[in-house]
């Protein structure tokens, strides 16, 4: 018996009904006749002490390769069976058992296709081995910015233990949150304005002896992956020339925590160019700098403010999302101005009055002053006399009424940009590149060739300064927020072992800033030492494999640098892909983009899935069950089936699922193979994808798609029916949604008749 073999155990678990609903006997068969496996054993649970059981056995029969058939996978805890032995769990039980009828038939063939696929495939599989780079893993962070979530991230991080480097581009540490008079409430009952404590944290973090402060510097270039990031910092003056190298130096992990800018509605506005018409930001700096409100033009004390919230400051172009904190500045800022004199009046015009998390009663103490007045109106016109008294008109209010309101000062609500990367063109480069592979024609593949020229760099909006094939920067959201796929995993990023924190993240105040930070610290920590341990971070967390690339039969056709969402792979002057594989998420998306299949892993291959698609017994057309198989991506669609069965919803004899790392690791062999074999139709059932990105690893579905319409390419040319493949998109909670698919995918194929190549 060879290395790769090993010797195989399978066990077949008698519980859950499973006995009663199918021929064990039978089962048994499939191992030992069938497969000749040399240990076969049932067993009454999986769980407890059927599971400890199967540990025994495992033990003292010296397996090293097991197939338990039984309960899902997902009921498993990763420390249920030893580190060292290979373990594929068959869910008999959910995805056969309570979801077809039980003593049939149809049902015993689903269940014993199941053990022929995972047997078969565990054959194949090899015991992944941790990558380990030639040079040592570094063990330290990489803190950006230094506002109040750099100097968290930076003081957690040391006080966890860690070296930490600190570069702000500025002469002075504390961002925006050094620049404001007073801060929200943190404490109970949230009423009251505070100070902002970012002076003593300053000085706790240039005190600290595990972190190294530089100011007036920035990353002139990064360079590699986790654990071996090489960082060049260059000098942005204050008595260094600019541009001049300051220190180079390896890191572990990067937090990215560049902080915002304000946008500044008034270009967009009629009345926005008029003196005193002014900022919040601008205020605030008023207010810290001389201790009161005065009106910029002529210095006289202001005693009436107009606040314009994003209804009415935005002309045209309303924001497209909320900045958290602006209705909280004009409340806080129309105290300043009561706090200084008791006569004075502020007005604050809102679409919506947005306090969140914790400011209600922050709110209601505004509410309570008698004067400040908060009405919910559409700004119809600002204009101004010849005194300098300003007229404000309002429609649409809460009263039903047009009214007017005069004051001294207009303060505009500017929202926050993040101090990010160009994320319309990071975006544009990034549909561009798929294109320029992808795309259905020559010429809008040499357009996107074009496009990717232009882009590349998106000059003058650099952060970062990443060696990475796929540009210099972190990809953005649709706001322009470096993407953090925040509905699964909010602080990864596209980059491996990069994590934005803070307002560049997400729109937040300091309070937020402080708890999103020491989570980025985290995650930074946790990257390191999963890095180290060759494990791979979110969403496959703890996974010791990697891709093995074949190089001797690369034809640098780029597809696989170009659709790697994580921008793993860099590439030389000829196009051969460099791996840097502490980068990698393990999704294997570059395994389904080559064409010459020379990518794999130890324990996913494409040989691997092609041969547990052909292990299932296809039966001939004249005995009318149709074979379908169902590619699933193990993120929503596989655990949906688990729940369609939980639920007892009616399932499918016909279907065999195969689950896959990624929908977008789906290699179009894949296809092929299931229609030589005799398979009357394929299902692909995917994440949904979007702005949202709830597709675990970004652009898998997308790219599904994408692959899809090669394969419907593939069957034209085998003069096969086009339906016979099809695309589904679906989040864990539509498991509803799975018979009526299933079902109506049958009746096609009884429409338009079974595979003309089965039996063949």
């Amino acid at each position: 018996m060879t290395e790769s073999e090993g010797k195989i155990g399978v066990f077949i678990c008698t519980g859950y009904g499973l006995a009663e609903a199918l021929d064990i006997d039978a089962l048994c068969a499939v191992a030992t006749d069938e497969f000749s496996v040399p240990f076969c054993r049932t067993v009454d649970s999986c769980e407890g002490p059927g599971l400890a059981a199967i540990n025994d056995d495992i033990s003292n029969e010296g397996l090293t390769k097991v197939v338990v058939a039984g309960i899902s996978p997902r009921q498993y805890t990763d420390d249920a069976f030893p580190d060292d032995v290979i373990v594929e769990k068959v869910g008999l039980r959910e995805q056969v058992v309570w979801c077809l009828p039980p003593d049939d038939e149809d049902t015993q063939m689903a269940a014993e296709d199941y053990l022929r696929m995972y047997i078969t495939k565990v054959q194949e599989m090899q015991h992944p081995v941790p990558f380990q780079p030639e040079g040592e893993l570094d063990r330290s962070i990489l803190v950006v910015g230094g506002g109040i979530a750099g100097l968290t991230a930076a003081h957690e991080a040391a006080e966890a233990g860690y070296e930490v480097r600190l570069v702000e581009k500025s002469d002075q540490l504390g961002g925006w949150l050094a620049k404001q008079h007073r801060s929200f409430p943190t404490r109970p009952p949230y009423r009251d304005l505070e100070e902002t404590g970012v002076e003593d944290l300053i000085k706790e973090v240039e005190g600290h002896a595990g972190i190294t402060v530089y100011t007036s510097a920035g990353t002139s270039e990064i360079v590699g992956a986790p654990g071996l990031f090489d960082v060049t910092l260059t000098s942005f003056g204050n008595g260094k020339p600019e541009g001049e190298t300051i220190d180079q130096f390896r890191v572990g992990s990067i937090i990215q925590a560049t902080g915002w800018m304000p946008n500044d509605p008034r270009g967009d506005l009629s009345w926005g160019g008029l003196d005193d018409v002014i900022l919040n930001v601008d205020l605030e700096a008023m207010v810290k700098e001389q201790g009161k409100i005065t009106r910029p033009s002529d210095g006289k004390e202001v005693k009436s403010i107009a606040f314009l919230q994003c209804g009415g400051c935005t002309g045209n172009k309303p924001p497209s999302y909320c900045s958290s904190i602006c209705c909280m500045t004009s409340l806080k800022q129309a105290m300043y101005l009561r706090e200084g004199d008791e006569d004075a009046k502020a007005f604050i015009f809102y679409e919506f009055m947005r306090t969140p998390g914790l400011y209600e009663e922050f709110y209601r103490k505004a509410q309570d002053d008698p004067g400040i007045f908060l009405t919910r109106g559409e700004i119809a016109d600002v204009s101004r006399n010849g005194s300098g008294e300003f007229t404000i008109t309002a429609r649409d209010t809460m009263l039903g009424e047009q009214i007017e309101v005069h004051v001294d000062l207009v303060v505009l609500a500017a929202g926050m940009v993040p101090n990010a990367a160009d994320g319309e063109s990071i975006r544009a480069l990034g549909d561009a590149r798929v294109t320029m592979v992808e795309g259905d024609s020559e010429q809008k593949k040499e357009e996107a060739a074009e496009t990717v020229k232009q882009l590349e760099h998106h000059e003058g909006t650099e952060i970062l300064n990443l060696d990475y094939r796929q540009g210099p920067d972190l990809p953005a959201l649709e706001y322009g927020f470096p993407d953090s796929h925040f509905i699964c995993f909010p602080y990864e990023s596209r980059r491996t072992g990069i994590y934005p924190t803070g307002a560049v993240r997400e729109p937040t105040d300091g309070l937020g800033s402080i708890d999103d930070a020491t989570g980025a610290a985290l995650k930074a920590i946790q990257c390191i030492e999963m890095t180290s341990r060759g494990e791979a971070v979110h969403p496959r967390a703890g996974d010791t494999s990697y891709p093995e690339f074949q190089m001797s039969r690369c034809t640098k056709c780029k597809r696989c640098t170009e659709e790697c969402p994580f921008g793993m792979l860099n590439e030389d002057k000829e196009g051969t892909p460099l791996l840097q594989e502490t980068r990698c998420r393990r999704c294997g998306i570059c395994l389904g983009a080559c064409p010459e299949r020379i990518i794999s892993f130890k324990d996913y291959s494409i040989h691997m899935i092609g041969s547990m698609i052909k292990a299932v017994n296809v039966p001939e057309e004249w005995d009318e069950k149709p074979r379908i198989l169902v590619l699933a991506c193990e993120n929503d669609a596989f655990p949906a089936l688990d729940l369609m069965g939980k639920k007892r919803m009616k399932g499918s004899p016909w279907i065999r699922v195969v689950p896959l790392r990624c929908l977008g690791s789906m290699n179009n062999v894949w296809i092929t193979d299931a229609m030589s074999a005799g398979y009357d139709g394929v299902i692909l059932l995917g994440c949904k994808y979007g702005d949202d990105y709830q597709c675990h690893f970004i652009t898998g579905s997308e790219l599904a798609s994408v692959r899809q319409k090669n394969a419907r390419e593939k069957l034209e040319q085998m003069a096969m029916d086009l339906e016979r493949v099809e695309l589904h998109e679906l989040s864990i909670d539509e498991y509803g949604r799975l018979p009526e698919i299933f079902e109506k995918f049958g009746e096609l194929i009884e429409e338009i008749g079974y595979n003309p190549f089965k039996g063949m």
